[in-house]
């Protein structure tokens, strides 16, 4: 196999996508710190076993340089680990009524899926914003999208000015986006112009809102 070039294209997307990666491998292990009742079959570990078997394809088809077909498989390995926050979601709503989760496991619960919500999203956005990350590294500067950063906002001398004329949003741009959106329920300093994007904010929110929401009523009927 060749070697990158330092300011191929490649190399630049491999630097946007390690970030990526690692956030979905800790989507793992924020999973198996869950109680067993709010697992799939109670297996602590399957999520992220699960997970890295599907990340092995993803690798490799990205070093052949089949990025359609990564493409579809970043989409089936971002909707596996949806489903599974979509599940656990599901059954700590249905353990709340029971009592059966401890106070310090019902804290631990929330708050991992907390996190899980947000480097969900932020994977969802970092995927699907302008073609997704192969499309956004091809085009060097970023000038259109999902969302409206706030370096695509400044005048063209200034971004020179700044060394940011080649800017391009990397996996910690979303994940800040996702950050603000789980925590003040709106996009903050990035606006939203596209509809999809504008309706997974709006999912990510209720996600949010739903596991504080949750959270909150326990502990008032504990105390």
């Amino acid at each position: 196999m060749t070697q990158m070039d330092e300011n191929s294209p490649k190399k630049a997307t491999w630097q946007s996508r390690w970030p990526a990666l690692s956030a979905l491998l800790a989507l793992g292990g924020l999973y198996a710190a869950l109680p067993s009742s709010l697992l799939i079959g109670g297996t602590r570990w399957f999520p992220l076993v699960v997970i890295s078997a599907l990340i092995v394809p993803v690798l490799i088809t990205y070093y052949q340089g089949a990025h359609t077909v990564n493409q579809v498989l970043g989409y089936i390995l971002n909707g596996v680990v949806t489903i599974f926050l979509i599940i656990s979601l599901a059954l700590l709503i249905r353990a709340l009524p029971s009592h059966k989760e401890m106070p310090q496991e019902l804290l631990m619960s929330a708050a991992a899926l907390w996190l899980s919500n947000i480097l969900v999203f932020a994977s969802w956005y970092w995927r699907l914003d302008a073609g997704g990350p192969h499309k956004r590294a091809l085009r060097g500067d970023h000038s259109q999208g999902a969302f409206l950063f706030p370096q695509m906002t400044m005048a063209p001398e200034r971004r020179h000015a700044a060394g940011l004329h080649e800017w391009s949003p990397n996996f910690i741009d979303y994940l800040f986006l996702a950050f603000n959106t789980s925590t003040a329920f709106s996009p903050t300093d990035v606006p939203v112009l596209s509809r999809w994007a504008k309706v997974l904010m709006m999912l990510q929110s209720i996600i949010s809102l739903l596991v504080i929401a949750l959270l909150a009523a326990r502990a008032v009927n504990i105390l």
